[in-house]
């Protein structure tokens, strides 16, 4: 093993390290995303989204202002490359709530 190879092997292990962790950021943040929105719609209808939060690895936080109904979904995952350094993603996603007055 030459001593280029030696410097450059922790440089390009360090870079697909940094790669999946992005894709697997990416690919959490678009199941919180999901997991918002249709929470929100079937909060709105008056179901439980319970399984989808369960689906998601996600806590809900629910709350009901000006005829809406808004649910912020926050990754419970601490096994992943956000869940590692202490950060956590999150999405918010808005319906119309079918049963208030104004909706």
């Amino acid at each position: 093993m030459t001593a280029e190879f030696a410097v450059a092997l922790p440089a390009v292990l360090a870079c697909l390290a940094l790669c999946l962790g992005a894709v697997q950021v990416a690919t959490q943040q678009a199941r919180l995303v999901d997991a918002a929105a249709q929470s929100a719609r079937m909060l709105a209808r008056g179901d439980d989204p319970a399984r989808i939060a369960r689906e998601a690895d996600a806590e809900l936080t629910v709350d009901r202002e000006g005829g809406m109904v808004c649910v912020k979904a926050t990754g419970a995952n601490q096994e992943t490359a956000l869940g590692v350094l202490g950060l956590r993603a999150s999405a918010r996603a808005c319906a119309p709530d079918e049963g208030h007055p104004d909706g």
